[in-house]
């Protein structure tokens, strides 16, 4: 048969309108698009309009994520986020300059790096656990974020005190803890100079004058410490790896930057999600638990692992056609953004039975399919991170369970948040302590 040369069928309302369901967290409404278009469907967001056409089987997303990196542009995708990381971002970066970046990167996101790493995040969140009390109720994503941000600002800076950090401190998280209005001022940099982008363009400018001068001092200081930049500050320097020399300032802040958002974020609603599955599942819990005192880190890994499956972090990642592409028996044009729709294929019943069910026990063993899980995208642009987020979870993992019983009374709503699927309510956690704990107490 040969291949279709339309687009996929897809909603015919405005563009506009697409894009604020998107933005409000209505891509949830996927599933029934699935229902009414199929596997494959067109949409359109702004700004532009652009069109998206989404995959949600295997074949497909395979072909995406092995196409050849110099047609798939993964940069045109992460548009949205330009404002923040800035033009010299790895995630705004195609072709030579983005293998130049990932190269320099890897490195301190070896298993050795990020072996290096773990008594840090080990220290962090035994100090954030310390603090909790049975008997209270937390709100899982504000506690994790606590813990992910401290993780990230001590893994790139290498500091957990002083005056820069702490005015550093409140200013990413207003950076990362942004609505679908403020998303529209990152699209139109004309917004800007009114509210409420005002004071969120003036917030990221003393974000970066902070880590200009925390490059500025470590340049003129001292270098032993064992953090990422601290790293990047050495490429260029005795044949580390850039033919050009040191990276520039502005590089290394939108390296920076990059790397404390994707890191942060992404990290505090993937394990607040965690918690919430768990707390809501006392045959899982009971088993994590278990897991947590026996060392098996394997299934708290497995435990993480199925959370993102059910609550993605992203709900699709996008690669922009840079010349006519044939996908799914579909002959697309240049210029479309064909987009593995992450939710839906962590929802195909075919690649998980009863995909609604939480069940870590999925990723034991083999686990699932090639391109049937897809939380860190594929191909050369899979997140560099994607080692240190699962060790990260597993540490923090094992220090909560450990110590308490968890309930969670009530389903959580999924709410976006910048580009980021969170609990919508905080994913309240009631603490008790744990049976072996009150034995020996």
């Amino acid at each position: 048969m040969s291949p279709k040369s339309h687009l996929p069928p897809g909603p015919k309302s405005p563009a506009l309108l697409q894009t604020l369901r998107s933005y409000t967290g209505e891509q949830r409404g996927f599933p029934a698009l699935v229902q009414r278009y199929g596997p494959t469907f067109t949409i359109r967001l702004l700004p532009g309009p652009q069109t998206y056409v989404l995959f949600s089987e295997p074949d497909d997303i395979k072909a995406i994520f092995a196409g050849d990196a110099a047609e798939f542009s993964g940069a045109g995708g992460n548009e949205v986020l330009r404002a923040a990381m800035g033009d010299r971002s790895v995630m705004l970066n195609d072709g030579a300059e983005h293998r130049r970046m990932r190269g320099y990167l890897r490195p301190a996101f070896s298993p050795g790096a990020v072996a290096a790493y773990r008594p840090v995040v080990e220290e962090l969140t035994h100090a954030e656990v310390e603090r909790w009390v049975p008997g209270q109720t937390v709100s899982s994503l504000e506690r994790m974020a606590a813990i992910t941000l401290e993780v990230m600002l001590r893994v790139v800076f290498g500091v957990s005190e002083g005056e820069r950090l702490e005015q550093l401190r409140p200013r990413v998280l207003r950076l990362a803890e942004v609505g679908p209005v403020v998303v529209v001022g990152w699209l139109y940099p004309t917004l800007r100079a009114l509210p409420p982008w005002r004071g969120h363009a003036a917030n990221l400018r003393e974000v970066d004058a902070l880590i200009h001068a925390e490059i500025d001092a470590r340049r003129a200081g001292d270098r032993d410490k064992d953090d990422l930049l601290t790293r990047l500050l050495a490429v260029g320097s005795d044949g580390l790896g850039d033919e050009q020399g040191p990276l520039p300032a502005q590089e290394l802040r939108d390296q920076l930057v990059t790397l404390l958002l994707a890191g942060y974020e992404t990290s505090a609603s993937a394990l607040s999600w965690t918690l919430h599955e768990l707390a809501r599942d006392p045959r899982a819990l009971a088993a994590a638990q278990h897991a947590a005192d026996e060392g098996d880190e394997a299934y708290l890994e497995a435990c993480v692992k199925e959370a993102m499956r059910l609550h993605p972090i992203i709900d699709f990642v996008a690669r922009t056609l840079r010349s006519p592409q044939q996908i799914g028996g579909w002959d697309l044009p240049a210029g479309v953004t064909v987009a593995p729709a992450i939710m839906l294929a962590h929802h195909r019943e075919a690649a998980f039975a009863e995909p609604e069910q939480y069940r870590p026990e999925r990723f034991l063993g083999d686990g699932p399919a090639a391109h049937t899980w897809i939380p860190f995208g594929g191909g050369v642009r899979r997140c560099v991170g994607a080692s240190f987020a699962l060790m990260e979870g597993v540490v923090v993992l094992r220090e909560v369970l450990r110590r308490f019983d968890l309930v969670a009374d009530e389903s959580s709503p999924t709410r976006l948040r910048n580009i980021t699927n969170v609990p919508g309510d905080g994913a309240p956690l009631r603490l008790l302590a744990r049976a072996s704990v009150r034995g020996t107490g």
